[in-house]
């Protein structure tokens, strides 16, 4: 019986240092989506090619003189230097096809509603082939948060895509959506909050269904600010907009400045004591592009390259191994179940064949 004795308590000592190995240390979520960026320029830079083509670059001169160079490590570095410059040392980054490591969507129509979907729910819908206002049948990864007490009204979404509304279903999910057209509409606003709804109204963008990235990035600042949610979705869309328009340069400048929109939602988690720590921050894309200066504009079901893909995790349970150089191949569909493995939980979708991605939780 003393051996026993001896034995349960030397077990009761060692059980909180056994239970942090299963039991991930991530509180918060950030997710942040990039649309229609290219795998090419966030693992080689700029492409030349496209780049010194008047087609799509008028002052070949500026855009040499920002971000090219012969390097494509120093070429990546200029146009992504957050990215490459810390979430390269402190997290993980996959998708590098040159080096094996490959990532794809599973949905077959490779644009955006279908690929948002298969992103936030687990699995692709073959329902979902176009970029309809409906609402998503399925459930999505904020819905079953939401659905949870402890997550209840703390999940939130910003995009600058209005399309956003339908693919979380606002209206069953009860998650709060900001996008678009959206304004803030609390009833008492702060004189910040004003001034981003006035900017809104006097900066309208020259596309009908997306707003200006920074608008959404400021809706987010101050939400993040005075709301304190526990999942954060923010989703950029000025990159596609700009490659469908055929416009690089303004392509490779808005992708710069959510380079610099994700270093300031970092500085916001490590400069908050709820967040700091505690706060697993997610990136990736919907879709892919075509290659070359054929078809780099182009993407969907007929345009090969478009169902290449990328992602990005950085938190207190991901182990800092930097850019991913072995040769596997994961899928868009796997980030649902990881997420949500983050917080500790199960996320159930039937029909879903995306599992965890382990490398990434490995802490």
């Amino acid at each position: 019986m003393r051996v026993g004795f001896l034995t349960t308590i030397t077990l009761l000592f060692l059980l909180p240092a056994i239970s942090v190995v299963g039991q991930s240390r991530t509180e918060n979520v950030v997710l942040i989506t990039l649309d229609g960026m290219r795998w090419q320029e966030i693992f080689q830079g700029a492409d030349k090619d496209i780049l010194h083509d008047k087609r799509f670059v008028e002052d070949a001169a500026d855009a040499d003189s920002q971000y090219w160079d012969n390097d494509p490590i120093k070429r990546r570095e200029k146009l992504l230097p957050f990215i490459w410059g810390t979430i390269a040392k402190e997290g993980q980054i996959y998708g590098n096809r040159s080096l094996g490591n490959k990532v794809n969507v599973r949905n077959k129509f490779r644009f955006s509603y279908p690929g948002y979907n298969e992103l936030l729910t687990g699995f692709p819908d073959k329902r979902i082939k176009s970029n309809a206002k409906r609402n998503n049948p399925n459930q999505t990864v904020l819905e079953f948060l939401n659905k949870k007490m402890e997550y209840k009204d703390k999940v939130a979404a910003f995009a600058s895509w209005d399309v956003f509304h339908y693919i979380l279903n606002q209206q069953r999910s009860g998650v709060h959506v900001n996008a678009g057209n959206d304004t803030l509409g609390a009833q008492k606003l702060s004189a910040r909050e004003r001034f981003l709804n006035q900017l809104h109204k006097t900066s309208p963008s020259p596309w009908s269904s997306t707003r200006y990235d920074k608008i959404t990035h400021q809706y987010a600042s101050e939400y993040f600010a005075n709301s304190k949610p526990k999942f954060l979705l923010i989703a950029y869309g000025e990159t596609d907009e700009y490659a469908h328009g055929g416009h690089y340069l303004s392509y490779l400048k808005s992708a710069n400045k959510t380079d610099a929109y994700i270093q300031e939602v970092w500085n916001w988690i490590q400069s908050d004591e709820q967040y700091r720590d505690k706060t697993t921050l997610v990136i990736t894309t919907d879709h892919g592009r075509g290659n070359g200066r054929k078809s780099w504009r182009s993407h969907g079901v007929l345009q090969k390259g478009s169902n290449h893909t990328w992602f990005m995790i950085m938190g207190p349970d991901t182990q800092a191994l930097g850019e991913m150089k072995e040769k596997q191949h994961y899928y868009n569909n796997q980030l649902a179940k990881t997420i949500v493995g983050f917080l500790n939980l199960e996320y159930p979708v039937h029909g879903s064949y995306g599992g965890v991605i382990a490398t990434a939780m490995e802490h």
